[in-house]
C-alpha cells in the first residue's frame, strides 16, 4: 500500500503578529519535500525531493503564490480556528 499526503500546518505566534506556514509533502511516512514561509523557499529531504524542490524554486509564480499562503491561508482563517487551537487551556 502506497500513501501519498501533503500537509499544511499554521503556527501563530502572538495572534497574528507573527505567522508561519509551513506545507509539507509525504511518501509513505517519509517527508520529501517541504516549504516553510520563514525559508521561502521549497527544501528536499531526499533525490526526489531535492528535484522537485529545484523545479518549484525555478517557478517565480509558484512561490510566490506560497510565499502569500500566510496572508489568504492562516491569518484569513485565524478568526475561525483560533478559539480552538490558541486559546485552549
Amino acid at each position: 500500500v502506497f500513501q501519498e499526503m501533503t500537509r499544511k500546518e499554521c503556527h501563530f505566534i502572538n495572534g497574528t503578529e507573527k505567522v508561519r506556514f509551513v506545507e509539507r509533502y509525504i511518501y509513505n511516512r517519509k517527508q520529501f519535500l517541504m516549504f516553510d514561509s520563514d525559508v521561502g523557499h521549497f527544501v528536499g529531504f531526499s533525490p526526489y525531493g531535492e528535484m522537485n524542490a529545484k523545479r518549484l524554486n525555478s517557478d517565480p509564480a509558484i512561490l510566490e503564490y506560497r510565499r502569500t499562503a500566510v496572508d489568504w491561508l492562516c491569518r484569513h482563517n485565524y478568526e475561525v480556528f483560533g478559539p480552538f487551537s490558541v486559546e485552549r487551556r
